[in-house]
């Protein structure tokens, strides 16, 4: 069994995702008229018009899919407006293992959140390091579990609100 995500969103980003949800489920006629059309020009076996009309299918119920169970666990919220404290929706600079030089910066958020800026790294809230800095303040050091078993201590250097 399979636990359940809680997703933060913006309002516009949830309006987003929905509207691309709304256009899909309204295109189901038009796939399913495609693949008939193309189950009508003979021998399924050797046709390609057919398969790639079920391929597309496919995929557009899987997006569907995974729109609808964000949308449905989705918690909408307004973008954080306080700089200082690294929360969901903020852009973060930290340092790892006090080492001041090795600094990296990007957003906390989910991957759909992040996608309007590519040249930004996201890390979910919900991820061991988006998880131990959410919360923290400029200076304060946090200790997080790496993949292998390790932790890692990673300290906030400075959190804004992200602006897409």
């Amino acid at each position: 069994m399979t636990e359940t995500q809680v997703t933060w969103l913006t309002p516009e980003s949830h309006d987003r995702l929905k509207s691309e949800l709304d256009a899909l489920i309204a295109n189901r006629p038009v796939i399913a008229a495609e693949i008939n059309e193309r189950r009508e020009e003979g021998d399924l076996k050797e046709n390609g018009g057919y398969h790639a009309a079920r391929e597309e299918q496919g995929q557009q119920e899987a997006r569907i899919r995974q729109l609808q169970e964000l949308l449905n666990n989705a918690k909408v919220g307004v973008a954080p407006t306080k700089s200082g404290v690294a929360l969901p929706g903020s852009v973060v600079k930290v340092y790892y293992d006090g080492d001041e030089t090795d600094t990296e910066t990007f957003l906390i958020a989910t991957r759909e959140e992040g996608l309007s800026d590519s040249k930004l790294e996201t890390y979910s809230p919900s991820s061991p390091l988006g998880g131990a800095l959410i919360d923290a303040k400029v200076g304060e050091t946090r200790e997080y579990t790496l993949p292998n078993g390790n932790t890692m201590k990673v300290t906030l250097i400075s959190a804004e609100p992200y602006h897409s």
